[in-house]
């Protein structure tokens, strides 16, 4: 282990003890500045248990989703040095595959909307194991399987791995590198960020923290089909080093990559997330602790739980990286806070009225009746009906498929979620055992948005694949 810090954090680092003990998580990573200042970097654990590594404020820890205004920052530094527009078509700079619009304009899913999660991308997240044979296609392959605009560009936020994917694909083609050669020649040495890669770069295996499933079993290395939105490695050291660039600091040994004037366009946010908080361009924007804006992100996915804190008005940035998923990170940075700030651990939303609450039975009667149409996949397009009965109950049949009940059906704004059995039969979802998640709005007469291939959360290495849906009222109805 490697040691520092003041007597202002002892009592968080026996916390730290403590859970590790009573979680067997294997490590916790640990780095706190203020100003110019490092207060504390420290790891506690093991990097890797089996060849008993101890983790250190410089091992490489898989960031997951930190990895979104990482990648926002290379798109960013296009954006200065070689003209990039994020208020341009994110089509205008993809090669043969093109983002389609099953609702909406694909004109309007600029890159901005694809950062900021508001550009009818849908859910989406696609692992590719080492020890398994399957190996991810080709973005413009990917685009083609998965690239629908499911709502209008602007219309909603839905979080999209997907859309992160397509801005390092963007990074690449326009640069002409690799997005990994790219982010490490532009962002990560010019931040004397010496420890930090996409994937692993060569050589900095050794260093890296293995990660861990639930079950404390070492998990293969694993691939994704959007790098850009999880494919960072970074240490604790080098993590904080990112956030005090983004504290607008000016750190002798770092090179200013933005100009002050992006950097900030970067935290000011442009969509209402889930929550009310905002988000901006790869950054979530929320006021906490005493009211105090805070501009963060974190990171969660299989052997992987990161979180990344700045509070700009105190010059204050926390970073906490584990190898398995729990809580611990996200309870130790609001720890730090309070010590640093005095501040209450719970945030205070902001921005947005509470939506309407979601209810169960019985269905608006708008809906009411029987819908036909279709999912679409890469693999041809698969029959689906829903009927809307008059007891609540909501029936669903895909294709020549049994008849099955829609489970935990919820309506609110004029959106239908809920689960149902069914077999899509394509190679990409039959991987993994699933069921199909229903996210459709009402659109007067019709009935469009996402059929989604959800694995059950304990399997490892789970996915979500959405395919575009649309349905029409039938001549089936019963009287109500």
């Amino acid at each position: 282990m490697s040691g520092g810090g003041s007597d202002l954090f002892e009592g968080v680092r026996e916390l730290i003890r403590e859970r590790l003990t009573e979680t067997c998580l294997p490590s916790l990573a640990v780095a706190v500045s203020r100003g110019e200042a490092v207060l504390w970097e420290e790891a506690f654990g093991w990097a890797d248990r089996e060849a008993r590594v101890a983790a250190t404020p410089h091992t490489l820890y898989s960031l997951a989703s930190i990895s979104k205004p990482i990648t926002a920052t290379g798109v960013m530094v296009l954006a200065a040095r070689d003209g990039l527009d994020p208020d341009r078509p994110a089509n205008d700079y993809l090669g043969e595959a093109k983002l389609t619009a099953r609702v909406g304009d694909a004109s309007e899913a600029t890159l901005r909307r694809v950062a900021d999660h508001t550009s009818g991308l849908p859910l989406h997240w696609n692992f590719f194991p080492e020890d398994e044979p399957r190996r991810r296609p080709s973005m413009d392959e990917t685009i083609r399987r998965y690239g629908h605009l499911v709502t209008a560009p602007g219309e909603r936020y839905q979080y999209s791995n997907l859309g992160y994917g397509v801005l390092d694909y963007v990074i690449a083609r326009l640069s002409g590198k690799p997005f990994a050669q790219f982010m490490r020649q532009e962002v990560f040495l010019p931040l004397g960020m010496t420890r930090a890669s996409v994937d692993l770069h060569p050589g900095l295996e050794p260093y890296a923290a293995t990660r861990y499933d639930r079950d404390g079993l070492r998990l293969p290395f694993y691939d994704f089909d959007h790098p850009g939105g999880s494919a960072v490695y970074a240490s604790a050291h080098d993590l904080l080093r990112f956030g005090m660039f983004h504290l607008g600091l000016k750190l002798r040994d770092q090179k200013q990559i933005l100009p002050d004037s992006l950097r900030e366009e970067m935290q000011a946010p442009t969509a209402t997330a889930d929550g009310g908080a905002g988000y901006a361009f790869g950054w979530r924007i929320a006021t906490e602790y005493g009211g105090r804006r805070t501009v963060a992100h974190s990171g969660g996915m299989d052997g992987v739980n990161t979180t990344l804190v700045l509070v700009p008005s105190e010059g204050i940035a926390v970073v906490a990286l584990a190898n398995a998923a729990g809580p611990l990170p996200f309870d130790i940075a609001r720890e730090v806070l309070k010590q640093l700030l005095g501040a209450p651990q719970k945030p205070e939303e902001t921005g947005k009225a509470e939506a309407e609450e979601a209810r169960p039975f019985p269905c608006p009667p708008e809906w009411a009746g029987e819908w036909q149409g279709a999912v679409h996949t890469y693999e041809g397009e698969r029959p689906l009906t829903l009927r809307f009965q008059p007891d609540g109950d909501i029936h669903a049949r895909l294709g020549e498929q049994l008849w099955t009940l829609v489970n935990e059906p919820r309506f609110a704004e004029g959106w239908l979620t809920g689960q149902m059995n069914g077999d899509l039969a394509t190679a990409d979802a039959n991987r993994l055992p699933y069921c199909l998640h229903l996210d459709l709005k009402l659109r007067g007469d019709r009935l469009t948005g996402a059929v989604i291939v959800r694995s059950p959360p304990t399997t490892r290495l789970d996915s979500a694949l959405s395919h575009w849906t649309e349905l029409r009222r039938a001549g089936w109805q019963e009287k109500l």
